[in-house]
């Protein structure tokens, strides 16, 4: 079936987040994705203090959110077929339901911490195939030019947001619901999503329904994705300064132990980079152009790392605060490789693309937390987060000019580096 038709291929009418939320299925995938991240965010809070009473251990406890980052690679490598040779609406409410079930499974009273890891793990597995199937579907829904563009920032600005308000929120539901109670939030949302999506929007045919076995096909999708050169530059485009750029996120509490500023400023530490990702995201996507996006997202991903460099000084909170803040707006020019990379990726192949950027930003910075956390055991934490700035900034300048090498003819925002 082919995409709605949407007025996406001007490249000189200005952007505006309205003209997104005028397609009813847009709407509809937005709605879900909110529910679903609702009880993600849920579920990492509940299940972390349900492990703790269990088994009073402070390393299970962490375990629970890092599993929600290290199976990514496994279901965005063996399952990224998935996206392309089913129905992409049965692929996201298959998705949907199934985590429904892992989740509904940690409410059983007497389950052991064992399981509870396992069925966590599963979520995570499933995670990367439904993300990548819904950012497929997004060009289906909304085109593959300014709308699709607009459409996966506001999903972005919504996974941003809930980093300032779920956790908050979480923790009030646990003062009133016990733990598993809790979890039961998370298997409502993961249903209703389903729902929504399921009714909100169309069923179109698989992409490319292709025969063999399922690991197989994701396995030589994956590959082949990979194996273009212009969408490897871009895959790492997207995912490396996201590895430096989680450093100081990953540092946030001995760095405020560092400053003696409590837990209100670890708090605001925690909130500052989501903060500058959102202003950024909502300044380029309403205010520029979709020609302008793409012309500063090379100069943006070059530059987005640089405010770390500040961190050598050893400033105090408010300038700390105001470096991560703008180090998050510079995240802005995830819009411009946006446009770019769906260009890059041929139909067929666009749901397993999808699925590797997904499975590998996640990994990604999940490896970035950690390596963070080693370096700063012998570095110290400033001098950790500085040099994540300088390795980050040496790293996108080489891919910038890959970038560049790899353009297409006519296209823009890729001169002059």
């Amino acid at each position: 079936m082919a995409a709605l038709p949407t007025p996406t291929t001007d490249p000189g009418r200005t952007a505006g987040y309205g003209r997104v939320f005028a397609v009813p299925e847009f709407r509809a995938v937005f709605a879900a994705h909110a529910l679903s991240l609702l009880g993600v965010v849920v579920s990492e809070i509940a299940l972390s203090v349900l492990v703790y009473d269990l088994t009073g251990s402070p390393l299970l406890s962490a375990l629970t959110f890092a599993l929600g980052f290290l199976p990514y690679l496994i279901g965005g490598t063996l399952l990224a077929g998935v996206a392309d040779r089913f129905p992409a609406r049965r692929v996201l409410v298959v998705c949907d339901l199934l985590c429904a079930g892992c989740v509904a499974l940690m409410t059983v009273t007497g389950t052991h911490v064992a399981v509870l890891l396992a069925l966590r793990c599963g979520v995570a597995v499933v995670s990367p195939v439904f993300q990548g199937t819904r950012m497929a579907t997004l060009t289906d829904i909304l085109g593959d030019g300014d709308l699709f563009v607009l459409g996966r920032s506001l999903l972005r600005i919504v996974s941003q947001s809930a980093l300032l308000i779920g956790y908050g929120l979480g923790g009030l539901l646990l003062v009133v619901l016990a733990p598993r109670h809790a979890l039961l939030v998370t298997v409502a949302t993961f249903c209703l999503s389903a729902l929504l999506l399921r009714c909100g929007t169309r069923p179109r045919p698989a992409r490319a329904a292709t025969g063999g076995a399922l690991v197989r096909d994701g396995l030589s999708g994956t590959r082949r994705v990979l194996a273009d050169r212009r969408v490897r530059c871009l895959l790492l485009l997207f995912w490396t300064p996201a590895m430096f750029a989680v450093t100081p996120e990953a540092l946030a509490a001995p760095y405020a132990d560092d400053l003696a500023v409590g837990s209100a400023g670890l708090g605001l530490l925690m909130c500052a980079l989501p903060v500058g990702t959102i202003a950024g995201e909502l300044f380029a996507g309403a205010r520029l152009r979709p020609a302008a996006r793409e012309r500063v997202a090379l100069p943006l991903v070059c530059a987005t790392l640089l405010p770390y460099l500040g961190f050598a000084l050893r400033p105090g909170l408010a300038v700390s605060l105001l470096l991560l803040v703008v180090a998050g707006a510079g995240s802005a020019y995830t819009l411009g490789l946006d446009q770019w990379f769906v260009r890059a990726v041929p139909d067929e192949l666009r749901g397993r693309a999808m699925t590797v950027l997904t499975a590998g930003l996640m990994t990604i910075q999940g490896a970035g937390m950690a390596l963070a956390g080693v370096a700063a055991e012998f570095a110290g934490v400033t001098a950790t987060v500085a040099g994540a700035g300088v390795l980050g900034t040496v790293s996108s300048l080489l891919l910038a000019r890959e970038a560049v090498r790899t353009r297409p003819k006519g296209e823009t925002g890729l001169t002059g580096m």
